[in-house]
């Protein structure tokens, strides 16, 4: 379990990711799906993963979209079943284009989904099946 200054410093992390403009040097890997909602919520938009200076990026798109939810996270799945060990970070805003740093100790060669998931209910916000 994090501890609070653990949460934190790891939200600021991702906000600082979140935040940057798309640099030209990034590439897609050829991993993208688009958001279907979950347990009586609205997610839709696309989702891609690019490679950025040699590291992941999970890039919400400018579509997405979630209607709202407690304590909504970013993370990975394998054929319908999330892994709470891919978490990612809180989601920023409930709209538009976001990014999401992949630490280098987590491969996401195993993985085929993109979650949104509510920590509080530990149910899928949203789901996008990559391609």
């Amino acid at each position: 379990m994090m501890n609070r200054r653990q949460f934190f410093a790891a939200t600021a992390a991702t906000a600082a990711v979140s935040t940057l403009a798309r640099p030209a040097s990034a590439a897609m890997i050829g991993e993208k799906g688009t958001f279907e909602g979950r347990s009586n919520h609205v997610t839709s938009g696309s989702v891609q993963i690019v490679e950025i200076e040699d590291k992941y990026v999970v890039e919400l798109g400018d579509d997405f979209s979630l209607d709202g939810g407690p304590d909504p996270r970013v993370g990975f799945g394998t054929d319908g079943t999330y892994d709470p060990d891919s978490h990612l970070g809180a989601l920023l805003r409930l709209k538009g284009k976001q990014y999401y740093a992949v630490p280098k100790t987590k491969g996401i060669s195993q993985y085929n989904e993109v979650y949104i998931w509510c920590e509080v209910a530990s149910v899928p916000l949203g789901v996008a099946k990559l391609k």
